[in-house]
């Protein structure tokens, strides 16, 4: 119980009010140091303070150039204030400043903690060139009466450099502004209401003072509340109507017009003081001489103390009545139109103000009022000395003052006196906190003790002066008068103590009596860690070692906390020299604290923690009845109980027994009631599942069970009265505690009769014990599975621990559930462990079976023989509800143990790339999350496991076809077959095949195939969702969509997956797309639709296939029923959110010609970005219907275009779909020109197959209104421009107008000729082209061989393409004469290769 310093507030962003107030900091490079350093709290504490050291330790930040300490000493330079209460803290410097509240935030280490943030900044100047020159933040009592202590609001104050001081809202609006001295405000203070603390002090009003150069302007208290009040109100309503106008009242104050006084620099206002009758004859005298005279009563004064020079304190008296109260009529700042107070009211919100509409003061400045000459009584003379600043005590007798010397002197108001000085603490700051003795710490030894013969006498104050010294980083506590340094805490060069020294205004002698204000007294701001810190000081520090009992106390538990700290091999003596130590304490609570320590103690052995205690309690049971402290007594009992039963276990533990005989499966058959098939089914499933559970994690040697540390096994365990229970401890202090107890008798190692013996007689119950049993059984499944030894001492001690008296309640029969079984089976239910949740299931099974039957056959043989009773019991079981309940959790456990056997099971050297989606563990399952998961828990379980290990869907349709099949062997490999056509690695699948036929078969309902693709399906969107660069993710997602066979559930889910995730992606998508014109760039892709530009034509690929899905499905619905979703018997009670089928199922039928519409777009969009189209809008091939029905609900009727459609329209489709067919072509046949370097060949689609794009442009075409026709014979001409002739002779059988198409291939063929002829410039070619005719030679030279994309074509082939085109032009056709001459050059360049 020492001096400690507390965090109780954060700073949120403490840099950002920094660079607001000093923005030269903010151009620095190494603007990150000091957030760095923000959250970083430098906490002190030092129990032994007297060997603390006053050397400065190194401190690196400070080593280095000028710009790095005024980083972190800017605090020192702004005007700093924080409200008693803790609500509101000002920063401000020259004519900005930042009103911070506290908030309550999550820290960086998920702890709530109250942090400040900003809630207004901006400039508080109005005159020009004026400044801040201090400021107060007031909290305001409240009038209402259920009022619990908080203020109402908090009122800023804050004086200027032109002498006004102005008002503020916590908002920054301006309530009210004072010229009461045009000399430049140095000093505000304020004082509020105390209640007197006996009747001879002298109640004190409220009031707020103000330093001037020359001058102390002190302003009624009371009239100031009501003022503030009213301002504040006429705000609220002017805001509201616009046309309130209330003069509020004026204010009341003195002005005092200090002389005889060189330089003044703080003050202290002391408040109203009324002279002795001693004290007043000798000042009348001082002051009239031998003949002054007397008055009967003497006067009352008001006592204002200054500091400064020349004198360096100078003390005041007013006297009271000697002048009437100045009343200033109160200069309102809140305009009375509405617009004006909104105006006011937004720009303190915004943090900017205007200096026309805020206040629009006169020109001429209000009249100043001129001072009441005070001059100074006396003071303390130092030419040489100049004091800097007045810190008046809580109780008004003491005041701190500090000079230029780097002193502090305490001085006696009362008496005018220097009582105390210290030395070396140059710039120091100082405040106060008085701490009243808590009545109930106060425990006499004797009687007498007391003043006044009881034990509870009046409440005493201390009074500890606080002082920080900012040039060696030191905080120091000291007890006033002549007292001791009490505290000493390393803290920083730059912080700021603030001492408000008043609470909340506004309470009087009645109100003050009913509230209990939670206000600090003291506060230290760090800039360098951002916090705020308070001092906490404990009273007993204030007493003299003579006269305190507890300071003695506090002094033996230190030093029993270093003896305990030491190394030392002498035990005896440490366990003599501790007993010593213990018993010297004095107080019953010290002394309990110093036997906690002891009992913590981890070099202590137990013994020594034995014998310690027992001798307490002796010391104790010695003592006089009426001076033993029964908590204390109690507690030594208490703990001697537990220290017996941690002694009686640890024996047992020791023993080390090893069982004879070994444990056959025909007793583990018999002892858990399960015939030889049961058994062997049992065993099978366990084994399974060990080894994929061994296979899936990486195991460590356990630690060796049933040891726990004595004082480990104190903190557990609490003892109330007769009986022990545990106190609220995690799951792994759980396990530990029963390890300590059962682990030993699980593994055979201890007799589990004695140790139940022994803890049911310690006092605790069953129950407890059951529980730490079953946390221990199911915490150590590897080691359970490995032997069938634990079964049978679990189903031993288990027996143990059901017969005790309150474990079974006596008047339980078999209609019922037993709680003490149900206990069991729901810990068994929310275990994870699932092999030893079984196993635990099975043992609980076969106990309460078999006490079922005892219970049963003693009914039986009060009615009939022994013998016949005995042959009854053996040939059936007695049915209960218990049973019937064990039956269904046997089933539910063996279920989730196969569900988590797959879980568990990998696919082996896997080599494609793993996502970090896919490479987080699953969770592991356990009955509850599978109860609590809705119908379709058991789907989305294996579907999050088959996305882990990527299967393909048709591995799964393989594994569900082979359950129905004949052979068990050929579908093994049928899977991995198909496995392996799909995947580009040779992946070994291992026992997953089995796994999941056994799944299946275990499963029928909910892992039905359609279920199974559907949770697929879902799985994949999601987690392509949370990474759209992962694209691989959506086209698997198709691909189960495809699988789902049930048209209901295919239409429901393919619905779902567009409305949740597609469509906004998509829109965003068609939306840039139409904007840039093109197909976008990388930057814009990422930034309008979340996804790199190859995701995105990844992306609109498989859209267009959701969306063709979903149109087949809806014409399959017609076609099929809905399915009728089942669930098996053992998961009937399941609970939770619905399934995604049920979902897909509730979902409205779609609107086909929608669908279709948006397909038709998505074709478009998805053919200009895979292949990057140029000048091509996709939102312009449409008109204004067909543009409005897009991204509308699928399942709405939207009104769509119908009819002819604009001829401009229409050409614009139609050059768009030739657009598409000629990059279709080049894609599947590019051509690189050594002429043309840089023209790439386009890639294929990087996922999936890539779409037919000539049949899906005529598919287009036919939806756009577009002739088919002539997209048709485009992509036979655009084939042979290619080179790809064979290609080009299937084409031609689907084109119905050959005539025109016939046309196109002559021109085509005119520009292969002219290429062989004129462009190669050979003597053969010059010779034949001379041979030519006129109007052939004239037609070729007309023609552009650089149309073709490819010229390298031999001249056979183009002799077929003449062929073809004879062959297709009629003979009356113009061109069929052109046709014939074409033919016969063509054979003639031919002839020479021939």
């Amino acid at each position: 119980m020492a001096c400690s310093i507390v965090h109780f507030c954060q700073f949120q962003d403490l840099q950002a009010t920094r660079d607001f107030l000093f923005p030269q900091l903010r151009e620095e490079p190494s603007s990150g140091a000091a957030r760095r350093d923000a959250g970083k709290s430098t906490h002190w504490e030092d129990d032994g303070w007297g060997a603390w050291k006053e050397t400065e330790p190194p401190e690196p930040e400070e080593e280095g150039s000028t710009c790095k300490t005024q980083k972190v000493s800017w605090l020192q330079d702004c005007v700093l204030s924080l409200s008693p209460t803790n609500d509101l803290m000002v920063m401000a410097r020259d004519q900005k400043a930042v009103f911070l509240v506290p908030k309550w935030k999550h820290s960086d280490k998920g702890k709530e903690e109250m942090q400040f943030a900003v809630a207004w900044s901006g400039s508080l100047s109005v005159e020009e060139g004026e400044c801040v020159t201090s400021a107060l933040c007031i909290p305001l009592a409240s009038q209402k009466r259920s009022s619990t202590g908080r203020p109402d609001w908090t009122c800023i104050v804050v004086g200027f450099t032109s002498g006004y001081v102005r008002f503020y809202t916590e908002n920054g609006v301006l309530l009210l502004a004072q010229l009461l001295n045009e000399d430049p405000v140095c000093q505000l203070k304020c004082r509020t209401y105390e209640i007197p603390r006996h009747p001879g002090v002298t109640e004190q009003n409220e009031e707020l003072s103000i330093l001037y150069p020359a001058a102390i302007v002190t302003i009624d208290g009371f009239s100031l509340f009501q003022s503030l009040r009213a301002c504040r109100n006429q705000v609220a309503k002017a805001a509201a109507s616009g046309n309130e106008n209330i003069q509020p009242p004026p204010l009341a104050y003195k002005k005092w017009g200090l002389q005889d006084v060189d330089t003044i620099v703080d003050h202290a206002s002391i408040g109203i003081m009324t002279l002795s009758p001693f004290d007043q004859m000798k000042t009348a005298s001082n002051i009239g001489g031998f003949n002054a005279a007397i008055k009967n009563s003497p006067p009352a004064m008001s006592q204002y103390i200054t500091v400064g020079s020349n004198p360096f304190t100078g003390f005041f008296y007013a006297l009271e009545g000697s002048t009437q109260p100045l009343l200033s009529h109160v200069a309102l700042a809140v305009a009375s139109k509405l617009t004006s107070a909104l105006f006011s009211a937004a720009s303190g919100w915004l943090g900017w103000k205007s200096k026309h509409e805020e206040e629009a003061p006169p020109k001429q400045k209000p009249k100043v009022e001129p001072a009441t000459p005070l001059a100074v009584r006396f003071g303390l003379p130092d030419s040489r000395r100049r004091g800097e600043c007045i810190c008046l005590s809580p109780c008004n007798t003491l005041a701190a003052v500090t000079d230029d010397f780097g002193r502090v002197v305490l001085l006696d108001v009362a008496r005018g006196i220097a009582i105390r000085m210290w030395k070396g603490y140059r710039d120091a700051q100082v405040g106060w906190i008085q701490i009243v003795e808590d009545l109930h710490e106060r425990v006499p030894e004797k009687a007498d003790f007391s003043p006044f013969g009881n034990s509870q006498g009046p409440s005493r104050v201390a009074q500890f002066l606080v002082i920080y010294a900012p040039r060696r980083g030191i905080l120091e506590v000291w007890s006033t008068q002549q007292g001791p340094r009490v505290g000493a805490f390393n803290v920083g060069k730059h912080c700021r103590l603030l001492y408000p020294g008043y609470k909340i205004m506004g309470l009087n002698n009645v109100t003050s009596q009913s509230w209990q204000p939670q206000t600090y007294q003291i506060c230290l701001v760090d800039p360098v860690s951002g916090s705020v810190k308070a001092v906490n000081v404990p009273f007993h520090l204030a007493l003299s070692d003579k006269k305190s009992e507890r300071a003695k106390d506090m002094h033996l538990v230190k030093k029993l906390a270093a003896l305990l700290k030491l190394r030392t091999p002498t035990l005896d003596s440490v366990e003599t020299e501790i007993k010593e130590l213990i018993l010297d304490i004095k107080y019953p609570a010290t002394k309990k604290q110093a036997l906690e320590s002891i009992l913590a103690s981890e070099r202590l052995p137990f013994s020594c923690l034995i014998n310690i205690t027992q001798t307490v309690m002796d010391t104790l049971k010695n003592q006089e009845l009426e001076s033993v402290d029964e908590g204390l007594l109690q507690f030594c009992v208490n703990k001697l109980k537990l220290l017996h039963l941690y002694e009686s276990v640890s024996q047992l533990n020791s023993l080390d027994l090893h069982p004879d005989t070994p444990f056959s499966d025909n007793d583990l058959a018999v002892l858990l009631r399960l015939d030889e098939e049961e058994l062997l089914k049992l065993q099978t499933l366990l084994k399974k599942y060990k080894q994929e559970s061994t296979r899936a994690t990486v195991r460590f040697p356990d630690d060796e069970g049933g040891v726990l540390p004595a004082r480990t096994f104190l903190d557990y365990l609490e003892c109330e009265k007769d009986t022990l229970g545990i106190r609220k401890i995690s799951d792994e202090d759980s396990v530990a505690l029963g390890g300590f107890l059962f682990w030993k008798c699980l593994r055979g190692e201890s007799p589990p009769e004695d140790m139940c013996h022994t803890l049911e007689s310690a006092g605790l119950s069953p129950q407890l014990l059951l529980s730490l049993l079953l946390s221990v059984w199911l915490s150590k499944e590897r080691d359970i599975l490995d032997r069938p030894q634990p079964v049978c001492s679990l189903h031993a001690m288990l027996s143990l621990l059901s017969k005790m008296k309150v474990a079974i309640d006596e008047s339980w029969d078999s209609q019922s559930v037993s709680p003490w079984w149900q206990r069991m089976r729901t810990a068994c239910v929310q275990s994870e462990n699932n092999g030893a949740a079984l196993l635990a299931a099975h043992v609980g099974h076969s106990v309460a079976v078999q006490m079922a039957n005892h219970k049963t056959e003693k009914k039986f043989s009060q009615a009939v023989l022994g013998a016949d009773a005995e042959a009854l019991t053996d040939s059936w079981e007695a049915l209960s509800l218990d049973t019937e309940y064990w039956k269904l959790l046997l089933q539910q456990l063996e279920d989730c143990l196969l569900l988590q056997t797959l879980l568990g099971s990998r696919v082996c050297a896997r080599a494609t790339r793993t996502s970090a989606l896919q490479a987080e563990p699953l969770p592991r399952l356990s009955v509850k999350k599978l109860l609590e998961a809705g119908r379709g828990g058991i789907a989305d379980s294996v579907a999050k496991w088959i996305f882990k290990q990527d299967l393909n869907p048709e591995a799964l349709r393989l594994a569900h076809k082979e359950r129905d099949g004949e052979n068990p062997d050929e579908p093994k490999e049928g899977i991995n077959r198909g496995f392996c056509e799909v995947s580009e690695v040779e992946t070994d699948l291992g026992a997953i095949p089995d796994l999941l036929r056994w799944a299946y078969e275990q499963f029928p309902c909910s892992l039905e195939l359609d279920v199974l693709h559907a949770h697929c399906c879902w799985e994949y969107v999601v987690q392509w969702n949370k990474d759209p660069e992962e694209a691989r993710f959506f086209v698997r997602s198709i691909e189960h969509l495809k699988h789902i066979l049930n048209a209901h559930v295919q239409n429901g889910i393919a619905l779902m997956m567009w409305s949740t995730f597609l469509v906004k992606r998509f829109s965003a998508a068609t939306y840039l797309m139409d904007k840039v014109g093109k197909s976008p760039k990388d930057r814009l892709c990422r930034r309008d639709v979340g996804m790199s530009d190859t995701a995105m034509t990844s992306f609109l690929g498989s859209c267009l296939d959701l969306l063709q899905t979903l149109m087949e499905a809806d014409v399959g619905r017609d076609e099929m029923q809905a399915p009728i979703l089942d669930t098996e018997d053992a998961w009937l009670s399941v609970e939770g959110p619905i399934s995604i089928v049920e979902l897909a199922l509730d979902q409205k039928p779609v609107h086909y010609p929608l669908v279709e519409h948006h397909s038709v777009l998505c074709a478009v969009v998805f053919a200009i970005m895979r292949f990057s189209l140029k000048a091509a809008k996709p939102l312009s091939l449409f008109d204004s219907k067909g543009k409005n029905a897009f991204f509308k609900d699928l399942t709405s009727i939207q009104l769509l275009p119908s009819g002819e459609m604009d001829p401009n329209i229409i050409s614009i489709r139609q050059q768009f779909l030739l657009k598409v067919i000629s990059a279709a072509v080049q894609a599947q046949h590019p051509i690189i020109k050594d002429s043309d370097p840089s023209r790439e060949a386009t890639t294929p689609t990087p996922f999936g197959k890539d779409q037919d794009w000539p049949a899906l442009a005529i598919d287009l075409a036919h939806h756009l209104q577009v002739s088919e026709d002539i997209v048709r014979r485009h992509y036979v001409v655009e084939l042979y421009s290619h080179g790809v002739d064979h290609l080009g002779e299937e084409a031609i059988l689907q084109v119905h107008d050959k005539e025109v198409l016939a046309s196109q291939l002559l021109v085509l063929t005119g520009q292969r000729l002219a290429h062989a002829l004129l462009h190669t410039q050979t003597k053969e070619g010059m010779e034949l082209l001379a041979r030519l005719p006129p109007t052939l030679c004239t037609w070729l030279k007309a023609m552009n061989p650089q149309d073709l994309q490819n010229t390298e074509v031999p001249v056979a082939t183009t002799a077929k393409l003449v062929h073809k085109v004879i062959e297709l032009l009629p003979e009356n056709h113009g061109q069929y004469s052109l046709a014939l001459h074409l033919l016969e050059a063509v054979e003639a360049i031919s002839l020479p290769a021939l």
